[in-house]
């Protein structure tokens, strides 16, 4: 038996005497060569979510619009991580108990409750309980930064508002007064701290639980 080897040429490869018969139209035009596409690796999408999960920059992920446009993936994500932010960004706002004079009161305290819940202390320096009560505000605002903790003088938030009511505070949200807690009889009263506290405003609604949502009932309590 015999073998013999077929010398297959390159795809395009042609000789001289191919070429000069073409040149003189004895052969047909050269078929051009069909090159197969480029490569291009598939989008990383993961790659693309870790760099959203790493950017904490709201603005620059707003403006960042178009650059996902095209990929309703990536696009949904992004709407994602744009809302934690935010939320994060509306948790943490806060952190302490600022003082506002009356003019402030309404936007304050009335028009942030519609975004946050607003605790309101009433008090007087020489009152032994407001500065009790006022050092127990002070540790429930740092320990819950999404609740906003405010405190203004009795009498200039209510003129003529008698001392024998103090400490009294207002519990705003959703742009209403919600409760109003006169003196520390459900606060703990002489075993006041504030845990004591976060339980009696929490009667009220989930202020002090890590969640911010959801409202109390109303009504007063003495």
């Amino acid at each position: 038996m015999e073998y013999h080897t077929v010398y297959k040429r390159p795809e395009g490869e042609t000789t001289q005497w191919e070429d000069l018969q073409r040149k003189f139209g004895n052969l047909p035009p050269k078929e051009a060569v069909q090159k197969p596409e480029a490569f291009v690796p598939a989008q990383d999408k993961s790659k693309d979510r870790q760099l959203l999960d790493n950017d904490d920059d709201i603005d620059a992920l707003e403006n960042a619009e178009d650059d996902f446009a095209d990929d309703p993936f990536l696009e949904a994500y992004r709407q994602e991580r744009l809302k934690q932010l935010r939320e994060a960004a509306q948790r943490t706002k806060f952190g302490s108990v600022g003082s506002i004079s009356r003019d402030e009161f309404v936007s304050q305290v009335t028009e942030d409750s519609r975004t946050s819940w607003v605790v309101v202390l009433l008090y007087q320096e020489r009152v032994l309980g407001c500065q009790v009560l006022g050092a127990c505000l002070k540790e429930l605002a740092a320990q819950y930064n999404y609740v906003k903790f405010l405190k203004i003088a009795s009498t200039e938030c209510i003129p003529n508002y008698p001392d024998e009511n103090l400490p009294t505070i207002l519990v705003y949200h959703d742009g209403q007064c919600k409760r109003t807690i006169v003196g520390t009889r459900s606060l703990g009263d002489i075993r006041i701290s504030p845990e004591s506290v976060a339980a009696g405003l929490n009667d009220v609604g989930p202020i002090c639980t890590g969640q911010n949502a959801g409202q109390g009932a109303g009504g007063t309590q003495h």
